[in-house]
């Protein structure tokens, strides 16, 4: 499997963008998946995650209210739209998938993925 981020760029405090990740290699249909980003010096750290079927999510609490995480099983692509964006929200991101086919959970832990993006930047500023 491979996982293709896109959609990352530079924004001003409070506005948008949207995030793809696109999976190739296999059917992701029945792959839990997830967001994470890392800022400079600091720890990988989850944001969002949704599971196989599109109906269970979690967040981050200080995303809450404000990302979106959405996925088209036709498209193999998972998306993270990020409203009210804030300059703490800089980081690289990261879509994560699990090898697993089975469960219906949602997973926050970077220890529960096995497929990893190269990540794309998001660099909001103030």
């Amino acid at each position: 499997v491979e996982l293709e981020e896109s959609g990352g760029g530079l924004v001003q405090a409070g506005g948008s963008l949207r995030l793809s990740c696109a999976a190739s290699g296999r059917t992701f249909g029945r792959n839990a998946m997830g967001w994470f980003r890392q800022a400079p010096g600091k720890e990988r750290e989850f944001v969002a995650a949704i599971n196989r079927n599109g109906i269970n999510t979690i967040y981050v609490d200080s995303v809450k209210g404000r990302f979106t995480i959405t996925r088209d099983n036709a498209k193999n692509t998972v998306y993270l739209q990020m409203n009210s964006l804030k300059p703490e929200d800089t980081a690289v991101y990261y879509c994560a998938a699990r090898a697993s086919i089975y469960g219906s959970g949602v997973y926050t832990e970077t220890r529960d993925y096995d497929y990893w993006g190269q990540g794309t930047q998001v660099t909001v500023s103030s």
